[in-house]
Order: structure tokens, then sequence, then C-alpha cells
């Protein structure tokens, strides 16, 4: 089965260098029609350049087509501009892969709460603020594809990153709303969770490490999950030409009762509390609720 975008209009965030840069270009060779968009800062947000004009060169030279676009994520009036951008020179907006971020790694006591903020503003709301731009659209036009980049950061913890992780985790949490909201549009909504070595991370891989994670081994699964034949509500880590699913799940767990229903009680059971035998994957917030209802007819 061969995966094309010969129809398709998408929108990179981020899309100067890096992961984002190469998902443009592998998008606009398969046929995609592709706004990339870069605000040309350095990796901590700071100063600018015209990182996207030349990815568009690129895209161009090789005969697809492109524009540039330099607006901020954390600004939505600029998003609404550029998906405006978008379907008046093309017609609509079909793909939207949210790749926009920055980096102020410090411990978090040593965090700046600016730090915290600025991050979490970039990541996350720079996503919802780039989504809800789209959103409108994608619904009118019932058909979007939509990728949000979370991090094992986010889904697993790393020191030193608290606001990165909080905003990762962030993101595959609204992945898990907008995909439910989206189903009835045809409107599907994953999460990646890349390893690659980049601007952002040039300094944290060793060399040999840098080399093999490349940019080009992830854009494979990032392309399939906006394809036209794509899952949603998936969380796929990839990295070095390895690629995982992540899972969000829930035990069985264990009803309580009398002099059990006490802290005294939770500690007493907390094995069969943290058993993972017959654990579930939930598709929504209330399987949650639906399992502690069973426990109670039980």
């Amino acid at each position: 089965m061969s995966i094309d975008f010969a129809s398709r209009v998408a929108i990179v965030t981020g899309a100067g260098g890096g992961l984002g840069r190469a998902y443009a270009l592998e998008l606009a060779r398969r046929g995609a029609r592709v706004v990339v968009n870069d605000l040309g800062g350095s990796r901590d947000g700071s100063g600018a350049s015209d990182a996207a004009d030349r990815v568009v060169a690129e895209i161009e030279a090789a005969g697809g087509e492109a524009m540039a676009n330099g607006g901020s994520v954390t600004d939505y009036a600029q998003m609404q501009d550029m998906v405006a951008q978008a379907q008046a020179k093309w017609g609509g907006v079909h793909i939207l892969i949210n790749n926009a971020g920055v980096l102020r790694d410090k411990s978090f006591a040593n965090m700046e709460p600016e730090d915290f903020r600025f991050v979490v503003d970039v990541h996350l709301n720079g996503s919802a603020n780039a989504t809800k731009a789209v959103w409108a659209t994608m619904r009118d036009q019932n058909y979007g594809r939509i990728l949000m980049t979370a991090s094992s950061s986010g889904l697993y913890g790393n020191f030193g990153q608290a606001n990165y992780g909080a905003a990762k985790l962030g993101l595959a949490g609204l992945t898990k709303t907008l995909y439910l909201e989206g189903a009835k549009y045809n409107i599907r909504v994953n999460t990646l969770a890349p390893t690659a070595g980049t601007r952002m991370t040039e300094d944290i891989f060793p060399e040999a490490a840098f080399k093999a994670f490349t940019p080009e081994s992830v854009a494979p699964a990032a392309l399939f999950l906006v394809s036209e034949d794509a899952p949603t509500n998936a969380i796929v880590g990839a990295g070095a030409g390895v690629f995982q699913a992540a899972y969000v799940t829930l035990t069985q767990g264990v009803r309580l009762t009398g002099d059990d229903m006490s802290p005294e009680g939770v500690a007493a059971h907390w094995a069969q509390i943290i058993d993972r035998t017959g654990e579930i994957v939930p598709k929504s917030g209330g399987e949650q609720a639906m399992t502690i209802m069973a426990k109670l007819q039980g």
C-alpha cells in the first residue's frame, strides 16, 4: 500500500529544522502542499532566522509546493492568519503536525516560574492554538489529521525537564479528548513521542547515537499517523528506525469496605491495587467510573 498526500494541504509547525523539516520535506515529496511554519528562534525560544524560507526553497527545488509562515504558535491570531493564508492559496487544510518547541532545562529547584510557563505555553498552549485554528475547517470539510508531539520526558519523566515533561504529557491528554470530539467529523488525532538527534538534543546524545537518531528515521511514523488510513488516539514512540506503542492503562483494582476503607486498608491491599493482571486501556475517561460501578455491583 502506497501512502501519498497528493490532494492534501499540510501545516507543520517548527518546520525550519530537525524533525519538522524532515516531516515537511517528506510530505512534499509525497505530493502535499506544505505550510512551513517556524518562528526561527534558538532552542530556548529567543532570536529569529529565515529557517522556514530555506525549507520552502528545498521543497520548491525538488518540484514541490510550499509556503513559509513565521507566526508564533503562542499567538492564536497568528495561527488563524496562517490557516487563512493556506485556505486562500490552496482551498483547505487537511493535516496539522504540531512540532514547534523550545527547551529551558533546569532542575525544578532552580527553575524560574517564567521558564516553566514559557515552555508550557509554546508546547501545550501553542499546539492548542494551532489545532483550534484548523478545527472548524477540518470539521467543515469532514476530514482532518492532527499529530501532537509528546516525549518520553512527559510519558515517563526526565530529570531537569519538569516544564517540558508537564507540557508533553498534557499534549497526550489533549489528544485523548480531541480524538473523541473529532470522531464524527473524520478528524483523527494521534500523539508521537520522537527520539531524534536535532538542535534540541545535540548536547544530550553521544556523537554515535546522534548520528543514528536522525529526524528522517522518525518521519515514517509521523507521516503514517497523518495519513488517510491513520489510527486515532495512538501514542507512538519512534527513534533510529524503532517504532513502539505506549498506553495509559488501568488495573482491575480492589473494592474496600468496612475497616479497610481507610489509609491503612489501602496500604494493606496495595499489592492487589497495583496488580496488572487483566489491566485495560480505557478509550475514554468514563471507563474508569464504569469499572468502579462494576465493582459495586459485583
